[in-house]
């Protein structure tokens, strides 16, 4: 069938995903293929010492972002949208929506972008012997407790922005398990919150006079594949005003980033992973075992099967080497030559490829903000070179390459080299992979491990809930999800496989002493320079 047939017979499907500054729509048809899309920009607010989006911001995002998706349709093949066979919502992970037992919504939505929970990620990890970071949904609820918050007492009911989203839309309070690992931790054993860990948090929060349990307030979790829920009247409703929406589509499991992302880059199975790199950075890969213990540096989600994911997040990428990158435009603004950025970019790039191995005793810290794996609360972008330096162009650009993925090297380590964890193979994804064999040659270097680049991988977080959407209606009996990407999606896929080369490896390993030495001067800006 034509991508307007799927459409016009009802059996294209839907995933719309709310990032931190633009919500987007994929739509997909009998291929798995995006046929038409859908986008809305949005900001974060600061208000009351809190980052956040209002409620109506989030009503105003989706129903827009849909209507822009109804309207491109329309353009494209002139057909009304009436009816999806299956449709999926995702949105950035964590955060708290707290609501009362008449489904009030107690504070303003807290994202995850606020570090406000110091205290709370600190005990719970101690007394869980888990690491809970500060930006985890179940962090902003203890935090809650410890700052004695009037609204906390009230608390019927938490969740995620998916979650939210899922609920308005299908009457169904639950989240998919990826997303629900954002939370609290999960058992792997079960696919459920560990019940055990609850408990010790329940001794906690009942000796601060809290009158629920905390088992009560969670959203019920749900595997990738499994029902949950179809769109009521009013959810139809209210996605699209206009009234054509038709009610009863099947919506799947509603999952974080991490977890659509795991999806569009084919990274679910065991001993894979991915790294998504762009303003900032993070690296996940899906573990055989549990690790020998908890690390500060790294956090313990789920693929949206249920699989241990471990998972190191970097605050900084790409900012820093985009801004030196510009200074090159700037010249040639200044010299009266045109500039065209791809070939900028390109040009630049593959420079880095003629330059040492090590970078030449060059060294950068590309931290426009703060780096937990690092200790660093906050950044100062820098450049240093010695005198005998080999200050070349060529080694000035693998350098910021380089240091775009050093804090996310030191988290990976741990993984790779005091746990042993196997991967098979790294699915790269993300700004810093546009310029072919540039950055997927680098993260090569950085990890010792094979880099793959899928052509799909730059679709996103919206074909990746599309893609859950569509195992959950057109999966082939027990077919586990990483069987149906293989066959349904990636099979036949376009893509670019690089094995590490060994003297970009060593050459990586000498400029991280370098780099592991330099944290001290690091350090002292921070402390010596105001922002």
């Amino acid at each position: 069938m034509s991508a307007k047939d799927v459409i016009q017979a009802g059996n294209a499907i839907l995933g719309i995903e709310f990032g931190s500054t633009r919500i987007k729509a994929v739509v997909i048809g009998e291929n798995n293929e995006p046929i038409a899309q859908g986008a809305y920009d949005w900001e974060n607010d600061y208000v009351d010492g809190v980052w956040t989006y209002s409620i109506d911001k989030i009503h105003t995002g989706l129903q827009e972002c849909y209507k822009d998706m109804v309207a491109d349709v329309k353009k494209q093949y002139g057909v009304e949208v009436k009816k999806f066979k299956a449709m999926g919502f995702s949105a950035m992970m964590h955060g708290y929506l707290a609501f009362d037992k008449d489904d009030n919504l107690l504070v303003p939505f807290r994202t995850w972008r606020n570090t406000i929970t110091a205290q709370a990620s600190e005990e719970l990890t101690k007394l869980l012997s888990f690491h809970i970071p500060q930006r985890w949904s179940g962090a902003h609820l203890y935090q809650a407790v410890l700052n004695k918050e009037a609204h906390v007492k009230d608390v019927a009911f938490f969740t995620t922005l998916a979650g939210y989203i899922h609920w308005k839309l299908t009457g169904r309070k639950i989240l998919g398990v990826g997303d629900a690992s954002g939370m609290l931790p999960i058992d792997t054993a079960t696919g459920q919150f560990n019940t055990d860990m609850l408990a010790k948090i329940d001794e906690k929060t009942k000796a601060a006079g809290m009158p629920w349990n905390l088992a009560d307030l969670l959203p019920e979790v749900v595997s990738a594949g499994e029902d949950a829920g179809t769109l009521t009247e009013a959810g139809a409703k209210f996605l699209d005003p206009s009234g054509n929406l038709e009610a009863g589509i099947p919506v799947c499991p509603p999952e974080g980033d991490a977890g659509t992302g795991m999806a569009a880059t084919n990274s679910v199975a065991k001993r894979t992973g991915n790294v998504s790199a762009g303003t900032s950075v993070f690296g996940m890969l899906v573990l055989e075992k549990d690790l020998s213990k908890p690390y500060d540096e790294i956090d313990i989600v789920t693929t949206p099967d249920g699989a241990a994911v471990a998972m190191a997040h970097c605050n900084n990428c790409t900012s820093d080497l985009n801004a030196w990158v510009n200074i090159f435009k700037e010249y040639n603004d200044a010299m009266g030559i045109p500039t065209d950025m791809n070939k900028l970019y390109g040009t630049l790039y593959n420079k880095a490829l003629e330059g040492d191995k090590n970078c030449g005793g060059l060294l950068a810290y590309n931290y426009l903000s703060g780096e937990h794996i690092v200790g660093m609360e906050q950044g100062r972008p820098m450049f240093v070179r010695t005198a005998n330096s080999k200050f070349s162009l060529a080694n000035f650009m693998r350098t910021h390459l380089m240091a775009s993925l050093g804090v996310l090297k030191t988290g990976m380590d741990i993984l790779l080299k005091e746990e042993n964890a196997q991967v098979d193979e790294i699915l790269g994804h993300g700004g810093l992979f546009k310029t072919k064999g540039v950055g997927q040659s680098i993260l090569a270097a950085a990890l010792n491990a094979p880099v793959s680049v899928m052509e799909t991988a730059g679709e996103g977080g919206a074909w990746g809930i599309a893609l859950l959407a569509s195992y959950a209606v057109n999966k082939q009996n027990n077919e586990s999800l990483a069987d149906f990407l293989n066959r349904a999606v990636f099979a036949g896929s376009k893509g670019s496989r690089m094995e590490p080369d060994p003297a970009d490896v060593k050459g990586f390993e000498e400029f991280m002493e370098v780099y592991k030495a330099g944290l001290k001067v690091e350090r002292a800006a921070i402390d010596s320079i105001n922002e």
